[in-house]
């Protein structure tokens, strides 16, 4: 699991690390970089405390399906992140 963030997200903001991208098919093809896939899948490594009458569901450590074009990517500690709301979260896994 990832080491505590030094960023704390406000409101119903959330902090999630992308899963890396397939490198291979299940047919063993090996995906070149300009053709992979952006991730739908990560883990919340922050989340806010939410809005006044709705907290936040998710909490760190939660692995979460989000959409193709999701959040905004943010670079923290060196790490590729993406920063979004509660609301682009789609399911928990």
């Amino acid at each position: 699991m990832a080491k505590k963030s030094t960023v704390t997200p406000l409101h119903d903001r959330v902090i999630v690390k992308p899963a890396a991208a397939e490198e291979k098919t299940a047919g063993g093809i090996i995906i070149p970089d300009t053709a992979k896939e952006k991730p739908q899948r990560g883990t919340v490594v922050a989340a806010g405390p939410g809005k006044k009458d709705e907290p936040v569901t998710v909490k760190a450590g939660d692995v979460v399906l989000y959409g193709k074009y999701s959040g905004t990517e943010i670079q923290i500690d060196g790490q590729d992140l993406l920063i979004m709301r509660e609301s682009d979260i789609l399911a928990i896994v």
